[in-house]
């Protein structure tokens, strides 16, 4: 049972597909497996390999028909070609949850998504200051992690899901190179996860990352991204959890 007794809800997590012309049978797989076992299909970014519609179309034709709902974000992957606006269209108007500082509630439990951005973690946290493209750099992961806060707050549901593509905690970019930790995310989003009150948090981006870890405020926090789960050794490239 979920909190205040309500049915528990299965959600398949993964990210880091990244979509290409030929992968229709590739993802199609992924999807059909993960469904049969959740009650919502969440993507946590980098939908695409190369932020292209045509690639978009493709992981299109592999949800198409999925008898759950699918909660997605973007990630960095899909604004490479700067078609992100076309490649959002493709996704919503097929039905897809797409969260971009936005949320949705499903079965009672909400679900607050944002792409995230950089900047460091703990200690090693960047700070605005300097030339204005430095201070452009880190504000847009404090103006995301704000966005992510307000939209927490807002839910009425107890149940409070976070939908991201970069990190909150350095805990799951461990396994990474500590030279591109700051490239990974930024500890702005985990204050977003404790002054939200999430109950769960997924990301991805980090493909040599660790599979779990915590806020500061106790907030689980899991990195679904594909390679990380086949290095966990899941067998299979998504996960779920009951929540």
């Amino acid at each position: 049972m979920g909190s205040n007794g309500e049915p528990a809800v299965r959600i398949a997590a993964t990210a880091d597909v990244h979509a290409r012309e030929g992968d229709a049978e590739r993802l199609r797989s992924i999807v059909e497996e993960a469904v049969r076992e959740a009650d919502v299909l969440i993507i946590g970014g980098d939908l695409t390999d190369l932020g292209r519609p045509e690639q978009a179309e493709v992981l299109l034709e592999a949800l198409e028909g999925s008898p759950v709902p699918i909660v997605a974000t973007l990630g960095n992957h899909d604004h490479e070609s700067g078609l992100a606006d076309e490649v959002s269209r493709v996704f919503t108007r097929a039905g897809v949850h797409l969260l971009d500082r936005s949320s949705v509630v499903i079965d009672g439990v909400g679900f607050s998504g944002v792409k995230g951005f950089c900047g460091g973690f703990d200690r090693n946290l960047a700070n605005p200051f300097g030339e204005n493209l430095f201070k452009d750099w880190v504000n847009e992961g404090i103006e995301d992690a704000k966005a992510l806060e307000s939209e927490l707050c807002g839910l009425e549901a107890q149940r409070r899901v976070a939908v991201l593509h970069y990190a909150p905690i350095r805990a799951t970019v461990e396994g990474e190179p500590p030279e591109i930790h700051a490239f990974l995310g930024t500890s702005h989003l985990a204050h977003a996860l404790d002054e939200g009150r999430a109950t769960i948090a997924f990301h991805g981006h980090a493909h040599a990352g660790s599979f779990e870890g915590r806020t500061p405020g106790g907030v689980p926090v899991f990195n679904v991204s594909v390679p990380v789960l086949e290095q966990s050794g899941f067998g299979r490239p998504y996960h779920v959890f009951e929540v």
